[in-house]
């Protein structure tokens, strides 16, 4: 068989940075790419740009996708618009709905703050979204944040408006033969839990794992189990093939 392909797309305010922990511990015999959805101007177009990432991509090589957080909404996107089969599609703290009607508020604020004072913005942001920051090692902490800033204020705005307008899943995932893997963090306070559960129910082949004592930022804050999980669902997705 042909290597197969794993792309893994960032979340919101990340560059692909946000992907190297868990990258690092994929292992061989399998080609691990990570785009870049900082230009995109909305979640279509995200997706677009990926899927021209991949334009050279061999069609009987098997072709993974997985998505962190908004960058789940895009892997959505990419599935729905695949211009070639897929062989498995994960998604890490994300959810297939849309954005909530109380949804608007909150975005506009954060877009506020963001514009006001990036960097307090990014502080305050990364504190609320990991589950145990007290505990975590500064050097991790500085490395979520350096991310965060990177990816700059301009992107954070763009892409919360994106995340605003995206579209809802649910019904198109119902009876999907696609292998989905859904993967959240105990302790998320902005993609519960149970958004993960709902997706991997709607999906025939699917399977959730819940990964205890984390938050929102899984791919930084347990990235051997998050690379254990994917690594083992794409080489169970092969060997059934």
């Amino acid at each position: 068989m042909t290597t197969p392909v794993l792309l893994l797309i960032p979340g919101m305010s990340n560059t692909p940075a946000v992907w190297g922990p868990t990258r690092a511990h994929l292992g061989d015999g399998l080609e691990v790419r990570v785009t870049d959805v900082r230009a995109g101007a909305d979640i279509a177009d995200m997706a677009r740009r990926a899927w021209d990432e991949l334009a050279e991509v061999a069609p009987d090589r098997p072709l993974f996708l997985a998505g962190f957080s908004m960058g789940g909404y895009v892997a959505l996107q990419m599935q729905a618009t695949a211009p070639r089969p897929l062989q498995g599609l994960a998604l890490v703290c994300s959810s297939a709905r849309a954005d909530s009607p109380d949804g608007a508020p909150m975005r506009e604020r954060a877009i506020a703050a963001a514009t006001r004072d990036y960097p307090k913005y990014v502080n305050s942001v990364s504190q609320w979204l990991l589950a145990h920051a007290p505990d975590m090692a500064p050097a991790l902490l500085q490395a979520i944040r350096d991310d965060q800033l990177a990816a700059g204020a301009e992107t954070t705005v763009r892409q919360q408006r994106a995340v605003a307008q995206r579209a809802d899943h649910r019904e198109r995932l119902r009876g999907l033969s696609l292998p989905l893997l859904a993967v959240a963090g105990e302790r998320d306070q902005l993609v519960p839990p149970a958004l993960s559960q709902e997706a991997a129910a709607l999906v025939p082949c699917a399977r959730v794992e819940i990964v205890p004592g984390v938050g929102h930022l899984l791919p930084w804050e347990a990235p051997r189990t998050l690379a254990a999980l994917l690594r083992g669902w794409v080489d169970a997705t092969l060997s059934a093939a």
